[in-house]
């Protein structure tokens, strides 16, 4: 614990800026990712433990169209678009076969599918660390906000995270698509019953919990190290944005995503051996005090 180290950095306008923009960026993705989760576990009842990676493919996705083009906008929607069909393609042929047994059945099939896409990448692209690189269109000067600064992709980032989630938001809460989306969710058979397609609108709504993995990890790939399992600590990670925002909800997953952001970036400095207990020690207070989350609806 080093309390005065982090007091210090609460006093510098320089290093707070740099603190919240690091916590941003960590809680962008967290919340592209566990939104993604929230949704899919939210409308089809499954636990997706192969979100994390999807996210890793979105990423390797993004690196393999960049060294092929150099645009940086192909690789974010060769990252994004990838997982979307990769995402159809997994719930047609595999996950849909599964609704409605146990939980187990569903955590096993995703697991074994962490461990094949963790050789396939292996396979693809080799078992040693990757590195992207800073696009051409954001190696620019940062910008100072108080003292701070701040890269222009990182900016890029939060914003892009900003957009898509009051898309989605709206999406969900005020299209017929959302609406049948959220009728679904509560009552599938009287959904059906009405003539939606429902075999087809699992598939889209789990093809669009994987975009928003893919887009994460195409935003991450040039600010991470690509490696095969890089998606596990975000997975553990996005479960816990989704049990203190509450499944289901996107406000509740942005919330809580920042919140885990902002405990890692001042975490880092004032607890630097206990920023996972905190973590879990805010999800454990939010079991115990509102069970199903900050912005979740009772059951």
């Amino acid at each position: 614990m080093d309390l005065t180290a982090l007091a210090g950095c609460l006093g510098s306008t320089a290093c707070t800026v740099t603190q919240i923009t690091t916590g941003l960026i960590l809680g962008t993705l967290l919340f592209l990712v566990a939104s993604g989760l929230s949704l899919i576990f939210g409308v089809l009842g499954v636990i997706n433990f192969a979100h994390g990676a999807f996210y890793m493919l979105g990423a390797y996705f993004a690196y393999a169209a960049y060294l092929a083009t150099g645009s940086f906008l192909v690789a974010f929607l060769a990252g994004a678009a990838g997982m979307a069909i990769f995402g159809a393609l997994f719930e047609t042929l595999f996950l849909r076969r599964i609704y409605g047994r146990d939980v187990l059945m569903q955590l096993l099939l995703c697991y074994a599918f962490v461990l094949i896409l963790d050789d396939v990448v292996k396979i693809v692209w080799g078992a040693e660390y990757k590195m992207m690189g800073l696009p051409q269109e954001f190696a620019v000067p940062p910008f100072f906000v108080l003292g701070g600064p701040v890269p222009a992709y990182y900016a890029f980032m939060i914003a892009t995270a900003v957009v898509v989630g009051a898309v989605l938001w709206f999406a969900i809460a005020r299209t017929r698509f959302g609406k049948i989306v959220r009728a679904a969710a509560i009552n599938p058979q009287m959904v059906g019953a009405l003539g939606i397609n429902t075999t087809l609108l699992y598939a889209g709504v789990f093809a669009l919990g994987s975009m928003l993995a893919g887009a994460a990890g195409a935003l991450a790939a040039p600010v991470r190290t690509l490696t095969p399992g890089m998606g596990l600590s975000i997975l553990i990670e996005s479960f816990i944005v989704t049990v203190i925002g509450g499944m289901g909800s996107i406000v509740g997953a942005f919330v809580a995503a920042l919140l885990i952001g902002s405990i890692r970036a001042f975490g880092s400095i004032g607890f630097p051996l206990f920023v996972d207990g905190l973590m879990f020690l805010m999800m454990a207070l939010v079991l115990v005090l509102k069970p199903s989350g900050l912005f979740g609806k009772q059951v």
